[in-house]
């Protein structure tokens, strides 16, 4: 879906730019541009930063908890 569309960036382009290393607003508004227009699109691309983030650490203690199982 489409979260900036003044500069039509979109929720993927938000999570590939999360999964290259960015970790804060700041870093995906200078990478895609995003929210640097009207900045309406701000709340929801922190949201969707912080959220990928945790659902990235939560992947992570899940693989974690395999392979100790292992």
């Amino acid at each position: 879906m489409i979260v900036c569309v003044c500069q039509n960036v979109s929720d993927r382009a938000i999570r590939a730019a999360v999964d290259a290393g960015a970790s804060t607003l700041a870093e995906i508004r200078a990478q895609l541009n995003v929210g640097n227009c009207c900045g309406k699109c701000n709340a929801f691309a922190k949201t969707l930063v912080r959220a990928h983030i945790e659902d990235k650490a939560i992947k992570a203690v899940e693989v974690r908890r395999e392979i100790v199982a292992a």
